[in-house]
């Protein structure tokens, strides 16, 4: 089931096995309680895109846009899967809330992302689905800094309540589970025959 794309839209030198382990270790949370999903935008130019900042949000007193911890793990997750945090022109803006209340979303069944962009079928459908969402909700969304259009959110419904949201190794959890449904590398790397992800070289031929 995918979430509803929200109206006016506001992936080094690891290896796999670190990806697995971070898969591993979000395993330890409420599974019985929590559900991860993302969607995406068939406008999204994902094999282009290779650095990202945070969008600007006006609310500063509101912690649940505005929280430290949170924005350090996606940066460490956003720069595990080859992007560079820039000010000078980003690909990518990044957005992320918590919900503290019960959500109902439409949501959309789609393709997997890393096999939608193998073939960028801007023709492909989005089969809506409606579904209720338990109160506790991390949402981070990845907007197309050019277009300013959303072109991707994840969220994990019912990972948080009072307690947890003070608690530091909680919330990152929450964000490598979120981020494990975004299985995209930034433009410009590659994973080698050992599964490490590192910078694609030009062929000298190629080189001036």
């Amino acid at each position: 089931m995918k979430s509803r794309l929200l109206p006016g839209g506001l992936s080094v030198g690891y290896t796999l096995l670190t990806l697995f382990l971070l898969i591993t270790a979000a395993g330890c949370m409420r599974k019985d309680h929590i559900l991860v999903e993302s969607d995406y935008s068939y406008r999204g130019n994902f094999k282009r895109y290779n650095s990202f900042t945070f969008a600007k949000v006006t609310q500063d007193g509101d912690s649940s846009m505005n929280n430290p911890v949170l924005a350090k793990a996606i940066k460490s997750r956003m720069e595990l899967q080859g992007y560079e945090m820039t000010q000078k022109k980003p690909s990518l803006l990044v957005f992320y809330k918590i919900y503290y209340k019960d959500l109902k979303l439409q949501g959309y069944v789609q393709p997997e992302i890393e096999n939608w962009v193998k073939q960028e079928d801007n023709e492909a459908k989005y089969d809506p689905v409606k579904y209720s969402l338990r109160e506790g909700t991390l949402l981070i969304q990845l907007v197309d800094a050019k277009r300013n259009h959303t072109v991707w959110q994840g969220y994990a419904s019912g990972v948080f309540d009072q307690n947890s949201l003070n608690d530091e190794k909680y919330l990152k959890r929450a964000v490598r589970m979120v981020f494990d449904k975004y299985r995209l590398f930034a433009r410009g790397f590659i994973v080698n025959n050992n599964g490490v992800t590192q910078p694609e070289v030009a062929d000298d031929d190629n080189n001036e």
